[in-house]
Order: structure tokens, then sequence, then C-alpha cells
């Protein structure tokens, strides 16, 4: 009977002091491990706050492209790639020069990087005279490794592609595709205007005084002349453009058009009627 007692003494105990226990061990761990390195604060930051803006490597402390970034917001985040512009998004830092002193240093970062992250960008900072050789190496590189290649000549530009991988990180392709005009008209005018002298004005003045493309084609070269902007030399050039064929046909040699001659089915009568030919002519 002493026994049960006690047991039950004990689990009325131990019931209420095991939540406290609980909450204790998930609230602590977060305080030591997410910790600010720039602020007393304990209360860590929920990770939420950091979508809006580029996480970056403690490592690019000192890298002269981080004051060109104005557009985006930016912190220091204990990340393993240089920069982190998206949750599935990072992006490698490399100097050509420092490429050149340190070639395993690019190797070394793609085994810490991993597989953690759907797109990957290796920004090339080119600030070497004749970069073709070791850009060489990178490309080879990227291919083998599923990198995108990315270029900049300076700090100003580095900082640049780093803002629109941030800016475009949820946007559709469509915001970055070309535009893809269709209406009838702009189209006229913008093939009119992809002849050399002919400006979107001109294209625009045909229009208007032709009313239609086939007008356009069929007018004749001094009927264009008297176009305003136009003269006889843009005229001339117009005209031009819009009567010469497509495919040029290239000039046949005399031993071409023989062998032509001799591709058509012959029967030995028209052999014998070339013979007595060519040989009434060499007599």
């Amino acid at each position: 009977m002493l026994d049960d007692g006690l047991d039950d003494l004990l689990a009325e105990i131990c019931e209420p002091t095991s939540p406290k226990q609980a909450k204790l061990e998930t609230i602590s761990p977060p305080n030591i491990h997410q910790l600010p390195g720039t602020s007393k604060d304990t209360i860590p930051k929920p990770s939420s706050s950091k979508t809006h803006c580029v996480l970056v490597n403690q490592k690019q402390r000192g890298n002269p492209l981080l004051k060109f970034i104005t557009h985006v917001p930016w912190e220091y985040d204990d990340v393993t790639p240089d920069y982190e512009v998206g949750k599935t998004i990072c992006i490698l830092f490399l100097s050509l020069r420092y490429h050149n002193m340190n070639p395993d240093y690019i190797n070394n970062r793609l085994k810490e990087l991993g597989k953690k992250y759907e797109l990957r960008v290796l920004l090339v900072q080119v600030d070497l005279k004749d970069p073709h050789t070791p850009l060489k190496n990178l490309t080879r590189i990227c291919l083998l490794t599923d990198l995108t290649l990315m270029l900049a000549w300076s700090p100003e530009e580095a900082a640049k592609i780093i803002e629109n991988y941030k800016i475009y990180e949820n946007k559709p392709p469509d915001s970055i595709m070309e535009k893809v005009e269709n209406d009838p008209h702009q189209k006229i005018i913008n093939a009119l205007s992809s002849i050399k002298p002919v400006n979107k004005t001109d294209a625009m003045t045909l229009l208007k005084t032709f009313g239609t493309l086939g007008n356009i084609i069929l007018a004749s070269e001094n009927r264009l002349a008297e176009c305003p902007g136009f003269g006889a030399t843009k005229a001339k050039k117009l005209y031009k453009a819009l009567h010469e064929p497509f495919l040029k046909r290239p000039h046949k040699n005399i031993s071409e058009k023989k062998d032509e001659e001799f591709s058509e089915n012959l029967n030995l009568e028209d052999i014998e009627n070339i013979e007595t030919e060519s040989g009434s002519k060499e007599s």
C-alpha cells in the first residue's frame, strides 16, 4: 500500500512540471543559436523578415560592390553562398584575379554549397586584361556543375546583377520577355523601318499616303520620291528592297550548263544527234 500511494503522489507532482520543462527547451535553443552578431538583443528575428532582403555571407565584408546595392535591402547572415537572393536562388562571387591565384577556391565553395539551391549563379568580376583562358576554365566548370555564369566588368555592374536577381525573384517570365506586337499596322511600320534609309516616321508617311503595304509595293520609284521626307536616293533604296528577290540565283558557268544538259533522260538517237552537231561545228 505504501508503494502504491508513493507512486500516485509522484505522478501528481510530475504532471504539472513536465510542460514547463518542454516549454523551456523549445525557447532556449533558438536564443543560443540565433543571437545576432551585432546586437545585444537575445530575441531571435523571425525567418520571414529576411525574405525581403539579400542575405550576405560574412566573408563578403569589405567587398566594394556592397556599397552599390542601393535598390534592395541587404544584411549579413550565416549563409553558405556569398549572396542568397531567395529561398532557391544563390550567388557565388569570384574575381578573375583571385581565381588565378587560388584556382581551387571555386571547387571548394561548390563542395560546401552542395545542391541546396535550384538556381545557382557564379558572378565573375572580370579584372584581368586577358581574361579568355580563365573564363574558358570557369565556363567548363559551370557546364559541369549546373551553374549560371554571369560576367561583370566593375563592382557597380556586379551589384546591379545582384539587385536584378532580387527584384525579379518572384516576377513571371513575361516581365523580361521580348514584347511582341500584335497590331498589324505596327508590324508593317516595323517591317518598313527595318530597311536602312527608312525610319518610323517615313513608314507612317508611306502608310498614310498609299493606305496599304500592297499599294506601297506597287508604287513606282518616282511616286515614292514624291512622298514628304523622301528623295530620289531614299526612294531608290526602298524600291530596290521591295522588288529584289529574296534568294539570289547563283551564276552558272559553262561546265554546269553542260552537266544540266546531259542530266536529262536521253535516248541513243539524241546522243547521236548531239555528237553530229558538235562534229559539224568543229569542222
